[in-house]
């Protein structure tokens, strides 16, 4: 059985927490991470087991327990929200949703009906906006400004 890690808030980060449980505009994830500091702090005289913060928030004690070695270790606001992910950023920015929407809004090239995923991705790329572009990724994102090439 491993060691029961024991945490003792500051009454700045004490004070810090309650006010960011309380304020209700934060993502639920930092929001129970907090209320799990809160409740495992020790500095209050209060002394609950990692099982009755695991209960008390809805979590499992393993990930309490994770919680309090990560804030040890890596202090409050590296608990509270999580690292930058690995992966490539999305190529289609802004400035390229707008070229793409409004290519596909116009009219089609000669000897096409309408606009295709791959001939819009193509065009894309013709006119220098991309190196290289998939027509899945176009799809993709005009699924998301939910406009209809078929009417």
């Amino acid at each position: 059985m491993s060691k029961r890690l024991t945490i003792s808030l500051t009454k700045e980060q004490r004070t810090e927490l309650t006010q960011f449980t309380r304020s209700g505009t934060a993502d639920a994830r930092p929001l129970t991470r907090a209320r799990v500091l809160l409740l495992a702090d020790r500095s209050q005289g209060e002394n609950h087991s990692n099982q009755w913060v695991a209960e008390a928030t809805g979590l499992h004690h393993v990930t309490v327990g994770h919680l309090l070695r990560r804030f040890q270790q890596e202090g409050l606001q590296t608990t509270l929200y999580d690292k930058p992910r690995p992966g490539q950023k999305p190529k289609i920015t802004g400035d390229i949703e707008a070229h793409l929407v409004t290519l596909a809004c116009s009219d089609p090239p000669e000897g096409a009906a309408r606009w295709t995923l791959r001939l819009l991705a193509n065009k894309i790329v013709a006119q220098g906006h991309l190196e290289s572009l998939s027509h899945v990724a176009v799809g993709e994102r005009l699924k998301k400004t939910n406009l209809n090439l078929g009417k």
